[in-house]
């Protein structure tokens, strides 16, 4: 079990869509522009971040899910298991179901 320390985050990314084939030839390094956010489902925090007291309110009744910057995500693979990890300071907003 992973604990994030430090004001660390774990969240899961959404996974990205299927590729469908259009008949439209692109060069091999063509990549669509990416939205620079992105909404991910909270995992598990830290208990030093800043807004961990709201949090803990929130996930206690609510699956909550966060607006972070895409690239401030930090990928760690770990005896083969991946974490998504953001610092608090990344998340811009909260929502919940």
């Amino acid at each position: 079990m992973f604990k994030p320390v430090n004001r660390y985050l774990v969240v899961e990314t959404p996974t990205p869509p299927a590729e469908t084939k259009s008949g439209i030839v692109l060069p091999d390094d063509y990549k669509p522009a990416e939205d620079p956010w992105v909404v991910v489902k909270l995992i598990d925090y830290a208990d030093d971040v800043r807004f961990g007291k709201k949090l803990k309110n929130l996930s206690a009744i609510h699956e909550v899910s966060l607006l972070v910057e895409r690239s401030m995500i930090e990928q760690i693979v770990y005896n083969g298991t991946n974490y998504s990890l953001i610092l608090d300071n990344y998340v811009k907003g909260a929502f919940t179901k």
